[in-house]
């Protein structure tokens, strides 16, 4: 399959098929009352799922003692580490008092009114504590034996709860495999709290900058130059981000020229350990990236470029003009006619695949424009001649410098391997379930974050609402999911330090669908609500039909509590929902994309775009990503070569719709774009900007 690249500008006609070959891309979308580009699918949750909240459940008699068993879930809270116990049929507060080593009276005083009772289903909070037979004798078992003690090599460091293994090793300036070897026969990564761990002993590379403080009010100042970032100032001093936070609130990305402070104690307590030392080492040089500080100008470009565009465009869906039609029912049997397509259709799913086809083509138009030579092989991955299995085996695409697509995880994995040994970067130009297939292809690019970068985002803006009463909505009725814990526990950590000593106010909530509680949905929800304090709601979901329930019983319960619901990208992409809702919750979310109408680029792509296929472009069109995508990479593989694909940092050119931030865990990795904007629905039913988010 072929498709023409410099089809008419003024005629637009649907997908041409002819033998299952599209031979023109002039495709037509209708315009009011025409084709959805969009559709939802429900899932109606059944059944009765078992909620676990320390706040809500009826009470029942228990009866009886049973044998308890000792919780290993752990969490931490203002400080302090909990086991979270699951009251069962049969055991009382003292059963369980001395299963787990505590007085009645401390489990009545870190679980309020259970000194009344307790209900099968109860969450307790039970403080970790050591029995007090073994308190001594655990003391000298986590304490190094005198004879291997050797202090001139060594620092012994007690675990503080909360410490790692990895913020050790940065923390003292060492690796994680020199503690693990300073560490024989210990199970280094399972080490309980207040145990005493060997640090060998190091000193760096003494820097000829001398740290000269501004005042004398306990910390240093520190202006931002260009291409710092929270992580590499914190490394300087040898403090960790968190410290640097601590002293900065609501600093999350630094600006060139901003001040922040630095704390002195901490700067000092590393630079005392530093002293001490028995050797010395020296640290390799890295290889130093120009990070641009503002945009990067592209015009006259040279090159040659072939560009391989793998989407599945469904052509054999599409060459069929007549179909079986059904829906009538007469007598209890169903009667069939056949119904013929017009010239004009397109199977549905086709259409947003088409969008960003159109929307690399304008891209390439653009970049011919200032200098560069393009060809563009479009192939149809759902097409049997052209699958990506085939495409791989035939060799069409060992010549590319560009492949974007395909869009399924299964064939991006392929194509990125294949891809990868020839050195052509991919680009993956949709939402992924997850961004496993960065793994080991270093050459792979998401341009869509995942929804681990959206959660970051919101675990930070949470932090900013220290005061509020949070209200954590998840649909994993087992408890065993662990990216429903992976959230919940990284938000706890980062609240937690956020409060310091602080009552930390955080509710755990199970979303029942009305469907299966029709009575007590919406009253479930109220009850973990306060109404003293302003609740932040965070739903750790992305279904559509739960976010649209909980969104309407939020608006339903809006005039009686303060609420603020901090959204995924997802809640932006529900259809079925009334648009007030959004608008009177004043809902926060992260979202890839933001257009500014009143930009010239932007103005001049629309013009383009309706001159060329008679329509116009929605917000949330790939037609905007197809060209930003097109634009961003063939513009920086002219501009700066192939060191571009190692380090995309380098470049940064003005876009339409998003902003490419890409990161990635190691050099063995694929990069990921870590870009997300914040936008907020506002009471007089503007869309606003809140924040823009920078590496």
């Amino acid at each position: 399959m072929t498709f023409t690249t410099g089809y008419s500008a003024t005629a637009r006609n649907s997908l041409k098929i002819t033998d299952n070959k599209i031979l023109t891309m002039n495709c037509f979308l209708a315009d009011a009352g025409g084709y959805v580009h969009t559709c939802t699918l429900y899932r109606k949750i059944t059944g009765v799922i078992l909620m676990l909240s320390l706040f809500l459940l009826s009470p029942l008699k228990t009866s009886g003692q049973v044998v308890v068993e000792k919780s290993k879930d752990k969490v931490i809270i203002s400080g302090t580490q909990y086991y979270i116990h699951v009251v069962r049929k049969g055991e009382t507060a003292y059963s369980i008092s001395r299963a787990y080593g505590i007085t009645v009276d401390e489990l009545v005083r870190n679980n309020p009114g259970s000194g009344n009772g307790l209900r099968t289903g109860q969450a307790l909070r039970i403080p970790v504590v050591e029995t007090p037979a073994a308190g001594q004798e655990q003391d000298k078992k986590n304490q190094t034996p005198e004879k291997q003690r050797d202090e001139s090599k060594f620092f012994y460091h007690r675990l503080k709860p909360g410490e790692t293994v990895y913020s050790l090793a940065r923390n003292y300036g060492v690796s994680v495999q020199e503690i693990t070897e300073s560490n024989p026969g210990v199970e280094i990564n399972k080490l309980p709290v207040n145990y005493e761990i060997a640090i060998p002993r190091r000193t760096v590379k003494q820097t000829t900058e001398e740290i000269q403080p501004q005042e004398k009010k306990g910390f240093l100042e520190h202006r931002v130059v260009k291409g710092e970032t929270l992580a590499s100032i914190a490394e300087k001093y040898g403090i960790s981000v968190r410290d640097i936070r601590r002293e900065n609130k609501g600093i999350i990305f630094p600006h060139v020229n901003d001040i922040l402070r630095i704390p002195v104690t901490r700067v000092n307590e590393i630079k005392e350990e530093a002293i001490a030392v028995t050797d010395t080492i020296t640290i390799p040089e890295k290889p130093v990236i120009e990070i641009p500080a503002g945009i990067t100008p592209v015009k006259n470009l040279k090159g040659r470029f072939n560009v391989a565009v793998l989407l599945p465009f469904n052509t054999p869906a599409n060459s069929v003009r007549t179909e079986i039609d059904s829906s009538q029912v007469i007598k209890g049997k169903p009667v069939y006619k056949t119904v013929v397509r017009p010239d004009e259709w397109l199977y549905p799913q086709t259409i947003q695949f088409v969008e960003l086809y159109e929307g690399i083509l304008l891209a390439a138009d653009t970049l011919r424009s200032m200098g560069l030579d393009i060809n563009i092989f479009a192939f149809d991955t759902q097409s049997e001649e052209e699958t990506p299995e085939i495409l791989i085996e035939s060799g069409k695409l060992r010549d590319m410098d560009l492949i974007i697509g395909p869009v399924y995880s299964r064939n991006l994995l392929g194509i990125a391997q294949y891809a990868g040994r020839y050195g052509i970067p991919v680009v993956s130009p949709v939402t992924l379930i997850s961004n496993q297939p960065l793994a080991d292809n270093p050459n792979l690019f998401l341009t869509i974050p995942s929804v681990d970068v959206a959660q970051d985002a919101i675990i930070r803006r949470a932090g900013e609402h220290r005061n509020s009463n949070f209200v954590f909505i998840k649909t994993d009725s087992s408890g065993e999911d662990e990216a429903t814990n992976r959230f919940r526990n990284r938000l706890l950590k980062e609240l937690d330090s956020e409060n310091g000593g602080d009552t930390l106010r955080f509710r755990e909530l199970l979303f029942i669908s009305r469907s299966s509680l029709p009575a007590d949905s919406i009253n479930r929800l109220e009850h973990s609500l306060s109404p003293r304090h302003e609740n932040v709601i965070i739903i750790a979901s992305e279904e559509h039909p739960v976010l649209s329930e909980i969104i309407m019983s939020l608006h339903t319960l809006m005039r009686k509590y303060r609420i603020k619901l901090i959204g995924l990208p997802a809640v932006r992409e529900l259809v079925n929902l009334d648009p007030k809702l959004y608008f009177d919750l004043g809902i926060e979310l992260y979202s890839y994309y933001w257009i500014d109408y009143g930009k010239p680029d932007v103005k001049a792509f629309i013009r383009k775009f309706r001159n060329k296929f008679l329509t116009e472009p929605g917000e949330n069109s790939y037609a905007w990503m197809g060209y930003d995508i097109m634009y961003y990479f063939l513009s920086g593989l002219s501009i700066h070569g192939k060191d571009f694909v190692k380090h995309p940092e380098m470049h940064n050119p003005e876009l339409l719709q998003t902003k490419f931030y890409f990161g990635r865990k190691s050099k063995d990795n694929g990069f990921e774009n870590n870009h997300l904007y914040l936008i907020k629905y506002t009471g007089s039913m503007d869309i606003v900007l809140i924040e823009d988010m920078e590496p």
